[in-house]
């Protein structure tokens, strides 16, 4: 039987947002809010914080949480889910959820962590079919193009497809949620693989993994999530009811 690893990575010394982790959101630290909703998500049986900081991993361990402790100079988040992992050979699968995701909901996880049991998936992560407004054409909120067999064909920053002409019957744009389902095996290929062109042009590690050949599977869900890059979506992500 296939078993669910989810790690969270979480970093304290965010370079928009230092100690991000720790900072409340209705009456918790943000990191906690992501554990639980993993903790509740169908289809993920275990769930750990993948840390670089003593103050991360004891808020952690304070709210029942396991913490991993990763080396502070791994360069992404995947890497430290991929050390991470480590601890913990038995699962076939495993999540990267992003911790400044505090309002993801335990339904997009298990709907990734469900892709991830196909035998013909390497890689997972959600997407949600979404209009173009004033917010979804800001840089941080990353677009994806799916094919129609739910494979992403690409990432960006810039709203694609781009609309040259007035929008046809059907199309759909896709705003790209911060999770990521790895097999096991294929995890620890990509974090030896080198920074692609595309990626240091968009600044998205996932255009590597597609400029060296991995397929990306998508779920289109239903989903109110934002991640978290400043202190005013913090403040404005508070308004909203938990």
């Amino acid at each position: 039987m296939t078993r669910v690893l989810a790690v969270i990575p979480a970093r304290y010394s965010a370079t928009r947002f230092p100690g991000k982790p720790l900072e409340l959101l209705w009456g918790k630290p943000m990191v906690q809010h992501v554990w639980e909703r993993c903790a509740r998500a169908k289809a993920v049986d275990h769930v750990i914080v993948a840390t670089d900081d003593d103050r991360i991993a004891a808020a952690c361990r304070s709210f029942g949480a396991e913490a991993v402790m990763t080396d502070p100079a791994l360069p992404s988040g995947t890497d430290r889910v991929a050390r991470a992992s480590l601890a913990h050979p038995v699962f076939d699968v495993v999540l990267n959820v992003q911790g400044d995701e505090p309002a993801i909901e335990p339904e997009v996880i298990g709907a990734v962590a469900s892709l991830l049991r196909k035998a013909n998936v390497q890689i997972g992560t959600a997407v949600v079919p979404q209009v173009i407004d004033t917010d979804f054409e800001r840089p941080h909120v990353v677009k994806a193009v799916v094919a129609q067999d739910g494979r992403a064909l690409y990432f960006s920053r810039s709203v694609i497809p781009f609309l040259r002409n007035l929008p046809e019957v059907g199309t759909t744009h896709f705003r790209h949620l911060g999770i990521y389902g790895f097999q096991r095996d294929v995890l620890h290929q990509l974090v030896t693989l080198p920074p692609s062109p595309s990626e240091k042009v968009e600044s998205l590690e996932q255009l590597r993994w597609l400029e060296a050949g991995y397929l990306i599977h998508t779920v289109s869900v239903q989903s109110r999530s934002v991640g978290i890059d400043t202190p005013e979506d913090l403040a404005t992500l508070s308004l909203r009811n938990p």
